[in-house]
């Protein structure tokens, strides 16, 4: 890490369809058109509907080769079109293999509402103000089993600091203006202070 401990420094890239401007905006962070190598984290921003351009995934690999802890955002989930899971799939196939620690949940109206983690098995409600951690209900547990399964296995594989050391690369539904996910990524942010 090549900054303070309260000051981070963190580069933000996508294509402009997945608003990477804001994406820096709500994270103290600067958005590139090139790899930096001075930068203390990456955060790729992806939108469902668009996909990921070249030059995105150029970028990712040159900072490969560098080792940078990466965060992949997923935004433009308020758009029905856009779907968490697809941009998952596509990220691990161009990118790396991509770590799911949170699972989007929708409301009646199929709009993204709360996030269900897989390592604790517990939602937080988006819905409330401020968002609540509730109890996972057993058919949610039925569904995200092998989610689940899947997420701790890899966790467990490469260990607690693999973020950190830029091993381990997890995908997060945001939706800024909602508040979903920022939390999360803020959660990863401060692991690179320590």
């Amino acid at each position: 890490m090549n900054s303070t401990a309260s000051t981070l420094s963190i580069a933000v890239y996508g294509h402009e369809s997945a608003h990477p401007e804001a994406v820096a905006k709500a994270f103290h962070g600067h958005t590139s058109l090139a790899a930096e190598a001075q930068s203390d984290c990456a955060i790729f921003v992806v939108n469902p509907s668009t996909g990921i351009d070249q030059i995105t995934i150029d970028i990712w690999r040159a900072i490969d080769e560098l080792q940078t802890p990466r965060i992949v955002v997923v935004t433009q989930l308020e758009n029905l079109e856009a779907d968490f899971d697809d941009a998952v799939m596509l990220a691990n196939r161009v990118f790396d293999h991509m770590a799911t620690p949170f699972l989007v949940l929708h409301d009646d109206l199929g709009l993204p509402c709360a996030l269900i983690s897989l390592k604790t098995m517990r939602i937080v409600d988006y819905s409330t103000t401020p968002p609540q951690d509730i109890a996972c209900e057993p058919e949610h547990e039925l569904l995200v089993q092998e989610f689940r399964d899947e997420y701790m296995e890899l966790t467990t594989s490469l260990g607690s600091s693999a973020f950190a050391a830029g091993m381990l690369f997890p995908a997060i539904p945001l939706w800024i203006e909602k508040g979903i996910g920022v939390d999360i990524v803020k959660n990863y942010l401060s692991q690179l202070n320590n």
